[in-house]
């Protein structure tokens, strides 16, 4: 990964972006115009973000960050990109938490004026820990700082998981479940399934992510079963005992916050969230940790071994919610499952733009191959 260029992000023009906003953002708040504009060296490739100043004598906020649908046309990533229910998200996590989630202003699903959907929303300004190159290799800002403050920087991020768990309302967030019937998880891996299938299609199949969907399979967590819905309430937010449905932030990871200092300001990328159980959450935040570990030592550096560690997550959610985290190999595996996917397509989407050639083996395109064997052998953890 340290040896390899950035993947391309994007295929339009920044100038071009920031001269058709003004003349949208003028409809919106007449004698205004985007100024500044920059695209963040994080930007990524679910969505393509432009910070900008609005210039007006009033303006609602200053600083603004614009949230794009990916081009169509540019080999997306995922095959939907639904900019209503981000925004209708974040509004409903701000309504109902003290979640540090960005003030949206303003929603646009009419793609003429800038080639596709967008919704605009107030900048924070901090730090967010880079993915490259990542935030585990020395000379990043958290790889510089000292235990206690990556120590506070983890407590504060579960806590942000365990508020956004127990203070949204599920009933409120159905308009998110997945279509289908059976319990939320159930839907999940359905719609990975299906997501995977899109990837792949008139292309050779992965074997390791075939090998990982049969154990997702063989290795059903009966304790986080829920009623099973018919067709009639395939929408419906189902329940039982055993366990509870709860708004999952989807992208549940720290490349996905920014920080004031070890604090997080703003918790940002709601593109993945549904109803599920808790632990699809810290099965992401847990596992997307250990990726960017793993690559720090597999490039004969340290990393932050003491950071996000499992059973550290675990512990500290468990004392916040009262819920102690179940099934968790089945949770992390997952989690790693559907990161094979979503590198399978970027690595699909560098051979479609010429840079990188197509492997005899599929399997190689996926970068932590190694764990996800790993975790499927069981000798991972």
């Amino acid at each position: 990964m340290s040896g390899a260029p950035r993947p391309r992000i994007t295929t339009r023009d920044p100038g071009e972006t920031t001269r058709r906003l003004s003349g949208w953002l003028a409809t919106r708040l007449p004698g205004s115009q985007a100024v500044a504009a920059t695209v963040p060296a994080s930007n990524g490739m679910s969505s393509e973000t432009l910070l900008f100043d609005i210039d007006h004598p009033r303006p609602p906020v200053r600083s603004c960050a614009l949230r794009l649908a990916a081009d169509p046309a540019a080999y997306t990533v995922f095959p939907t990109y639904d900019m209503a229910r981000q925004y209708r998200t974040m509004r409903l996590v701000a309504e109902h938490t003290d979640v540090p989630v960005p003030r949206v202003l303003w929603l646009e699903e009419d793609p003429a004026p800038l080639g596709a959907p967008f919704f605009v929303m107030e900048r924070a300004e901090g730090r967010v820990p880079p993915d490259v190159m990542p935030y585990t290799y020395e000379g990043s800002w958290l790889h510089a700082a000292t235990d206690a403050e990556r120590a506070d920087l983890e407590a504060a991020t579960v806590s942000v998981l365990a508020r956004i768990h127990d203070q949204v309302p599920v009933a409120d967030a159905e308009f998110l479940a997945l279509p289908g019937s059976g319990s939320a998880l159930r839907r999940h891996v359905a719609a990975q399934r299906a997501y995977y299938a899109w990837v792949v299609e008139g292309r050779e199949p992965s074997p390791l992510i075939e090998r990982g969907f049969a154990w997702i399979a063989d290795h059903w967590p009966s304790d986080t079963e829920r009623a099973v819905g018919t067709d009639s309430t395939a929408g419906a937010v189902g329940t039982d005992s055993t366990d509870d449905t709860v708004l999952t932030w989807g992208d549940a990871r720290i490349g996905n916050i920014v920080y004031d200092g070890f604090r997080p300001v703003a918790v940002l990328d709601w593109e993945m969230a549904v109803p599920g159980p808790r632990e699809l959450d810290l099965g992401w935040m847990i596992y997307l940790h250990r990726f960017f570990q793993d690559l720090a030592e597999s490039g004969g550096q340290g990393g932050l071994p003491g950071l996000l560690r499992r059973d550290h997550v675990e512990e500290r959610y468990a004392r916040l919610t009262g819920h102690t985290p179940r099934a968790m190999d089945f949770h992390t595996l997952y989690a790693a499952l559907r990161h094979a996917v979503v590198m399978l397509r970027v690595a699909y989407r560098r051979i479609h733009f010429g840079e990188m050639s197509a492997p005899a083996d599929p399997d190689a395109l996926i970068m932590h191959r190694a764990a996800l064997e790993a975790m499927i052998e069981g000798r991972y953890w």
